[in-house]
């Protein structure tokens, strides 16, 4: 027997409320459950993707930095021998 009154699915309230739950909790303090509960549609679709959009940036621009640090910046020491790392003594001298 199908639904006999006009409501939210069940899946459509949940990806609603992970929708909200996203948005307030990565938006850093700046949005309250209640006001993102009753924004507009479309204004909750453009804030969460916005969100989506700088947090998915941040997230490329740290990988890249990173490799750049593990990969080249190792391959730049190699070649330049410019950086020595230091030896250390285990065990300092009795004298």
């Amino acid at each position: 027997m199908g639904l006999t009154f006009f409501g939210l699915t069940p899946n459509y309230r949940a990806s609603i409320f992970k929708q909200i739950h996203e948005i307030v909790f990565h938006g850093n303090g700046g949005y309250d459950w209640g006001t993102i509960y009753n924004m507009p549609i479309w204004l909750r679709n453009f804030t969460f993707n916005q969100i989506n959009n700088s947090y998915t940036e941040k997230n490329k621009n740290q990988k890249a930095e990173q490799s750049w640090v593990s990969g080249e910046a190792k391959q730049e020491a190699a070649k330049n021998k410019k950086i020595q790392v230091p030896t250390y003594v285990t065990k300092a001298s009795k004298k």
